[in-house]
């Protein structure tokens, strides 16, 4: 397994100044962000123009997480923008495996979401088409959710199902996330750790990023030395 990768969610930044906050997490592997339309989740955070701006900002490779409805019409563009993950949810796709190939054809990695009721097993085979699997430990909406452990059966589904070839996704983890749970997510088989308050409620979140990654790595058996997968 790669070194476990860190991705500061900018849904807990201040959305005043996100160049300034992007800068202050310049050593993370990716820069989660939440797009949400307020259909698909009840809350609305922000959209292509935002992210088009972050892509200017910031170097960082962008996750960007669309809990949106019909991600098959809105999703591709985020690819074409730049973004380097675009995740969508699987109970809102209605093509799930031809978005996939569309997600890739503009140029960026395709994830797939599922919320903590969705069943893993409903989507293993559309998941061979897929380069992220994005677990989510909290009800998709909002921030600042207290973790919900039982998600990592599914975290250990799917390591085992790459570990043993099935499946080539790198795992995912989103909600909750922070010193007291990055341990037991790794160790279950995580290999990206979504942080929100976790790193921007922090005094230095540089340095929160940091502690968190050396957190997980110790928690995770034969990992070997990389970033920004």
């Amino acid at each position: 397994m790669p070194a476990p990768l860190i991705a500061p969610s900018i849904l807990s930044a201040d959305f005043a100044h996100l160049a300034d906050e992007a800068r202050a997490v310049a050593d993370s592997d990716w820069l989660h962000v939440d797009v949400m339309d307020a259909h698909f989740v009840p809350n609305l955070t922000l959209g292509l123009p935002v992210v088009e701006s972050l892509l200017k900002a910031t170097d960082i490779p962008l996750d960007c997480h669309l809990m949106i409805d019909d991600p098959d019409r809105w999703a591709p563009p985020y690819a074409a923008a730049g973004a380097h993950n675009v995740t969508v949810h699987a109970e809102a796709a209605h093509d799930p495996r031809k978005l996939a190939k569309d997600l890739r054809a503009a140029g960026a990695k395709a994830g797939l979401s599922v919320k903590p009721n969705t069943p893993l097993e409903d989507w293993i085979e559309v998941l061979r088409d897929y380069d992220t699997l994005l677990v989510m430990s909290v009800e998709p909406g909002f921030g600042g959710q207290s973790f919900m452990p039982e998600v990592l059966d599914k975290v250990r589904t799917a390591r085992r199902l790459v570990d043993t070839g099935h499946l080539t996704v790198l795992v995912e983890i989103d909600g909750g996330i922070g010193t007291d749970t990055v341990e037991q997510a790794a160790e279950a088989g995580v290999d990206c750790f979504v942080a929100g308050s976790a790193v921007y409620g922090a005094q230095d979140p540089g340095r929160a990023v940091a502690a968190l990654r050396e957190q997980a790595a110790h928690a995770s058996p034969h990992r070997t030395s990389t970033t920004r997968g």
